[in-house]
């Protein structure tokens, strides 16, 4: 489903890599995580796959998905795979919205834009959508500032799903939230992927997280693809050193 290969990422006036050579592959319905500490190289990838990263950057080597390599869109074509093929979860639900529209205006816009759904229709479907995320439907006559950050978060994701996308990048979905808010974002992610047979990549710092509901994990650091693996064997058998060092900042 997404193929990685070799991807070198600079951003304008920096004299080092975020990201240096590196290479993994997503198998189409997998549940993969992406594990690494801030700075670490991975938002990189996520907005590198998307076409999105600020002018003057400068990506090498190749992100394939569906057999296309990326890196060689135009821009008219890398529109056309966001929200309908590729979508975000960005970091920080609120970055999803716009304070001065409801829930539901939100998910709307994007039926109309990319899909061409309007009106009664819209509604139903933005409706179906908060359902499926395991909201109430007042919540689609709320602005963003009346959610709490669970609930926030529930909107971004079924915000992301509208245009019933193949790839999900979901990027630090469980940031800010408590415990109990984060097992049940994970649970709901886990369900969705199962249901939508979705290929998900989770981004996070997170590694115990990451691991619950991962079927591999590859972990960065400094721009660098340092270890991959199960997680069950990164977690009883780490070989990077960094690695160790986050397996044992969690017993």
């Amino acid at each position: 489903m997404l193929t990685v290969e070799g991807l070198r990422v600079r951003y304008d006036g920096q004299s080092h890599e975020a990201v240096s050579g590196v290479s993994f592959d997503v198998p189409r319905g997998a549940f993969v995580g992406l594990v690494g500490e801030s700075g670490s190289g991975k938002t990189s990838i996520v907005m590198t796959a998307l076409g999105l990263l600020p002018a003057g950057s400068v990506a090498a080597g190749s992100v394939f998905f569906a057999g296309r390599n990326l890196l060689a869109l135009d821009e008219e074509s890398l529109r056309r795979l966001r929200w309908k093929k590729i979508a975000l979860v960005p970091q920080g639900a609120q970055n999803s919205f716009t304070p001065v529209k409801t829930i539901e205006a939100h998910i709307e816009e994007v039926l109309r834009v990319h899909l061409r759904l309007r009106g009664e229709a819209a509604k139903a479907r933005a409706a179906a959508l908060l359902a499926e995320a395991e909201l109430d439907a007042a919540v689609a006559r709320r602005y963003p500032h009346e959610l709490s950050g669970g609930q926030k978060q529930r909107a971004a994701i079924a915000l992301a799903l509208a245009c019933e996308p193949s790839l999900l990048l979901a990027d630090e979905p469980t940031t800010a939230l408590d415990v109990i808010t984060q097992a049940g974002i994970l649970g709901l992610l886990r369900r969705l992927q199962r249901e939508k047979r979705l290929t998900v990549l989770l981004v996070t710092h997170d590694l115990p997280m990451a691991a619950s509901v991962c079927s591999q994990l590859f972990v960065m650091k400094d721009g660098r693809l340092v270890e991959r693996g199960a997680p069950e064997d990164l977690l009883t058998a780490p070989r990077h050193p960094y690695t160790r060092r986050l397996v044992r900042a969690i017993l």
